[in-house]
């Protein structure tokens, strides 16, 4: 009577311990660190320049802006969703914020309006969505990628707000000790994302959206308010973005984040979620951005030029949503084979 609990403890020892060192487990977990060490091996290999403190410090102050935006992209994505407004966003809210501090608003209202102003957009995405019933989130963002963009070239006739105040500019371009300030923001922003997502009721309603939406609805957790929460969230950290980019290049632009929803996309799918949602972590998120940095980065030290980046970057994108999908399929095997 004693021998069959020991029994079977041992061999949900053996179970997890299989689960764990499961190809599909591994290639999620540790593929992206692996990818970015290769990835800055050889551009060390093949430039002088890559190593050379001046220059990681510019990708990792370059990266910030992605990073933030692939955060708030990563909260949709685990859901199983996907934000195609975040650059438009961006670019708005670059223009909002810029037209604010030059007509002498304090800084400090100036970001707190742009944080709003963001985060009513992406609400505005995640009620379109969960109340119209769309079938997918790709149609109300979509139209919020053209409407975002539009309003932001009628705001500014398609000229650059430029000339800010240094006070506002610190965000974006200043530095403590020798840590740029967009760094600390990114890690600050990565460490309430992953106790959110880890350790809230919120975070876990996130995930269990994703895995299953119609269990977590007869769960009863109130489905289309977590989602909306998310896109909320999603459009927050787009004005976020928006202010350190503002603050790093001087000016606000209609045309900032062009293609960034593509960047933010590319780097949290790279970094192991999933399109198919319920997985994905805030580590691997960064080391996404991170990848994307060190590639444009590498790319520009090489002197490939604009455009072949932008084929350079279209493939990757394309290889990471494959990957996604073979480590879909062999997560799906390895579960047939348990069962």
């Amino acid at each position: 009577m004693t021998a069959a609990p020991g029994r079977t403890r041992v061999q949900q020892v053996r179970e997890r311990l299989a689960a764990a060192l499961a190809p599909a487990v591994l290639l999620r977990r540790f593929g992206p660190v692996l990818g970015l060490l290769l990835l800055s091996g050889t551009l060390a290999v093949l430039s002088d320049h890559f190593l050379r403190f001046d220059n990681l410090m510019g990708v990792f102050r370059q990266s910030a802006v992605n990073a933030l935006l692939a955060l708030g992209q990563l909260a949709v994505i685990i859901t199983a969703g996907i934000d195609l407004s975040v650059g438009s966003i961006l670019g708005l809210c670059c223009v909002l914020v810029a037209m604010l501090v030059k007509a002498g608003v304090p800084p400090v209202l100036a970001v707190a309006g742009a944080l709003a102003i963001g985060v009513l957009l992406g609400a505005l995405n995640g009620v379109l969505f969960t109340k119209l019933r769309l079938p997918h989130p790709f149609i109300p963002t979509l139209g919020m990628m053209n409407f975002a963009r539009g309003l932001a070239l009628v705001l500014t006739g398609g000229f650059p707000v430029s000339e800010l105040p240094a006070g506002f500019r610190f965000l974006g371009a200043g530095s403590i000790a020798w840590i740029p300030a967009p760094v600390l923001l990114v890690v600050f922003c990565c460490l309430l994302f992953h106790v959110f997502l880890r350790y809230t009721t919120y975070g876990r309603d996130t995930y269990a959206i994703g895995g299953n939406r119609q269990a977590a609805l007869l769960s009863g957790i109130p489905v289309d308010r977590r989602l909306i929460m998310v896109y909320a969230i999603s459009g927050g950290m787009s004005a976020l973005g928006a202010i350190v980019l503002a603050g790093r290049m001087n000016s606000g632009f209609p045309l900032a984040g062009v293609g960034a929803e593509l960047d933010s996309i590319a780097a949290v799918i790279i970094g192991g979620a999933s399109f198919f949602g319920g997985m994905g972590t805030v580590a691997g998120t960064l080391v996404g951005a991170l990848i994307m940095g060190v590639l444009r980065n590498g790319l520009n030290l090489l002197n490939v030029s604009s455009y072949w980046q932008t084929v350079v970057i279209g493939v990757v994108i394309v290889v990471a949503v494959w990957v996604d999908v073979v480590r879909q399929r062999a997560t799906e095997k390895s579960r047939a084979v348990r069962r």
